[in-house]
């Protein structure tokens, strides 16, 4: 199971949002591609990028920021936000980003992520962020008919590398992860699942981890990586380890 510290881009900038709420934003750090060293240099295998000015535009907007990030680092990256076209799949994919989140556009236009997986195999994951099981879109800003499960089976067999469950209403609060409903998807799809949304401590890790087994591909946390509550490497340590975890 991987750990993914979370780069938020809003205007050029590292935040952290509430609930996915634009005007709640906390900037942490003015540089993002200094950030990014800064996790790599601390053992992370993957960085989780998202473009949020790029999720309510429906285009990159943080591109700088982005190419910032690759240049400054290794490690395999996930970028979302904005991706809604095969053209703009493949740009980053070419500049070097290791898997695009589509989001937005897997509820809006299934197709294209059918499509995306058969041209960029192993490279094309869905973003699946829900208000009370309820899947929402457009940075957020709009919630859809569409249940999770129901938007998740649309891609069983399209090649998706994975699927990232963030529950909304965790996001940014501070006050832990919907383990259950995440392990549940894992549980229910044969799709790897990675977890978002609320992981706010060590405790929040050993949780996942013992709940979940080897059902779920990752966790990615945001906010408490930089208020200093998880450390990047131990939290890596403690997701490989077998043995249960005193936190």
């Amino acid at each position: 199971m991987d750990f993914f510290p979370a780069i938020d881009l809003k205007d050029g900038q590292c935040v952290r949002l509430l609930r996915g709420e634009m005007n709640r934003a906390t900037v942490f750090n003015d540089d993002p591609a200094a950030q990014a060293a800064d996790f790599a240099a601390r053992g992370v295998r993957w960085l989780h990028v998202v473009d949020l000015n790029g999720a309510f535009a429906g285009r990159p907007v943080n591109a700088a920021a982005v190419e910032a990030i690759l240049a400054a680092v290794d490690i395999p990256i996930q970028l979302g936000g904005g991706i809604r076209d095969l053209r703009t799949v493949g740009l980053w994919l070419d500049k070097g980003v290791r898997r695009v989140i589509l989001g937005t556009a897997a509820v809006r236009d299934p197709d294209l992520v059918r499509t995306a997986c058969a041209r960029h195999p192993g490279r094309v994951a869905v973003g699946i962020d829900a208000r009370d099981g309820r899947v929402a879109v457009e940075g957020w800003a709009e919630v859809s008919e569409l249940g999770v499960l129901d938007l998740a089976r649309r891609f069983e067999d399209a090649g998706v590398a994975a699927l990232i469950h963030t529950d909304i209403a965790r996001d940014g609060a501070m006050r832990g992860p919907n383990i259950a409903a995440t392990v549940a998807l894992a549980e229910q799809i044969s799709i790897p699942v990675i977890l978002s949304g609320g992981v706010a401590s060590m405790a929040d890790l050993a949780a996942a981890r013992a709940a979940a087994g080897d059902r779920l591909a990752g966790v990615i946390s945001g906010r408490a990586v930089y208020d200093g509550r998880i450390d990047p490497a131990a939290a890596q340590a403690l997701l490989d380890s077998r043995e249960d975890a005193q936190c």
